[in-house]
C-alpha cells in the first residue's frame, strides 16, 4: 500500500478549510494531488520510509492531526495505487482505515464481489451491456477473456476495462500546486430572511473569489452555490459561466441568478457559500471580445482596484454595496 485517499468530512460551509487541510497533507508528502471539493489523494512511499511507519499508521496520524488541529474528523482509505484507494475510502468509516493489500489475492477478495459500475470509467451503458451478458460483477469482468470484452465495449475500452477488473492501475498521485477550485463563504450572525442581505452576501463572495483568482491568474469555469437554512438543510446549484473568467461583474450576475433560480423568498437562511470550480491559467483562457465601452472600463476599473488592494489592504476599495 502506498496510496492514501483522504475525505474530509467538512461541515457544510467549511468548504474555505481545504487548503489549510492540504497544507496538512503536505507535511507527510510533497505528492498530494487535491480531489475537490472535500479530499485528496497523496503518495506515500516516501514517508513510509521517513517516518518509518506503513501506510495505516500514517492515515491515523493524519486523522489525529486533522481533529486537533482543523476539528474535521476524515475517512481514509490506503491501497497500491489511487483507484484502489478511492475505492477503499468509499467503504471507510470514520476512524477506521480502509486498506486494500497489494498481493493479487488481496485485490481479488476486494473487487471480485463488487457490482461492475463501482468500476472507474465504467458508466452505466457500458454496466449495462456488459450485465446483458452476465458480467454484473468485477469478479465475472475479471474471469472473462481479454477478447471477450474488447467485442463488448471496443478494443481500447475493453483492455482496460480487463486491467482495472484486475487491479491494474496506472494512473500515478500527480501533484497540482495550484487548487482547481477556490470557496468561500458568508454565515450570518441569525437566520437571515432579508434578500437584500442574501444579495449583499452574494456579492461580497464573488468580490473575494474574483480578486483571489486575479492574484493567482487563474479563471474558472463554473460557479457551486450552496445555501443553508435555519433546519440545516442544504440547497446546492451548480451553473457553467459562457466563458471562463475571473472578472467580478460576470461572477456576481451568474451567482444572482442562480439565486434568483431558487425562489427563497421567505428562506431562513444561515449561511451561503460559493465555490469555484474548473481553475485553469488566465493566459490560456479565450475572452469574446466585445464592442461595449461599459464591460471595458468595468475591467479597467477592476484592475486599478485590485492594485489598490494590494498596496493598502483588501478593504481599501469595496463596492458601495458592501460600504454601507
Amino acid at each position: 500500500m502506498s496510496t492514501l485517499c483522504v475525505r474530509f468530512l467538512l461541515p457544510p460551509l467549511y468548504e474555505a478549510a481545504m487548503p489549510r487541510l492540504l497544507t496538512l497533507l503536505g507535511e507527510f508528502s510533497p505528492v498530494v494531488e487535491a480531489l475537490p471539493p472535500d479530499s485528496a489523494l497523496v503518495d506515500v512511499r516516501g514517508a513510509m520510509r521517513y517516518f518509518g511507519r506503513d501506510a495505516v499508521e500514517l492515515a491515523s496520524v493524519i486523522r489525529v492531526r486533522a481533529l486537533a488541529h482543523h476539528g474535521v474528523d476524515c475517512v481514509i482509505g490506503a491501497g497500491p495505487g489511487p483507484m484502489l484507494a478511492r475505492m477503499a475510502a468509499r467503504e471507510a468509516a470514520p476512524g477506521v482505515t480502509r486498506a486494500v493489500g497489494a498481493d493479487v489475492d488481496a485485490v481479488a477478495e476486494f473487487l471480485g464481489p463488487k457490482p461492475v459500475v463501482e468500476l472507474p470509467g465504467v458508466g452505466r451503458a457500458t454496466a449495462r451491456t456488459l450485465c446483458s451478458y452476465g458480467l454484473d460483477s468485477v469478479g465475472k469482468v475479471a474471469a472473462a477473456p481479454l477478447s471477450t470484452l474488447q467485442r463488448l465495449v471496443g478494443a481500447r475500452a475493453g483492455r482496460e476495462l480487463h486491467e482495472k477488473a484486475h487491479g491494474v492501475d496506472r494512473a500515478r498521485v500527480v501533484p497540482n500546486a495550484a487548487a482547481r477550485s477556490l470557496a468561500a463563504e458568508r454565515p450570518f450572525p441569525r437566520d437571515e430572511l432579508d434578500p437584500t442581505r442574501h444579495r449583499r452576501a452574494l456579492l461580497s463572495l464573488t468580490e473575494e473569489l474574483g480578486a483571489r483568482m486575479r492574484d493567482e491568474d487563474q479563471v474558472c469555469r463554473s460557479l457551486t452555490l450552496t445555501v443553508r437554512y435555519a433546519d440545516r438543510s442544504t440547497t446546492t446549484r451548480t451553473r457553467a459561466l459562457p466563458e471562463p473568467t475571473a472578472h467580478s461583474c460576470a461572477l456576481t450576475g451568474s451567482a444572482y441568478r442562480m439565486y434568483e433560480a431558487l425562489g427563497l423568498q421567505r428562506a431562513r437562511v444561515r449561511g451561503i457559500s460559493l465555490r469555484a470550480e474548473g481553475l485553469g491559467p488566465a493566459e490560456h483562457a479565450a475572452h469574446q471580445l466585445m464592442f461595449d465601452p461599459v464591460d471595458d472600463r468595468a475591467r479597467k476599473l477592476e484592475a486599478v482596484a485590485d492594485r489598490a488592494r494590494a498596496k493598502f489592504g483588501p478593504g481599501a476599495i469595496v463596492p458601495g454595496t458592501l460600504a454601507a
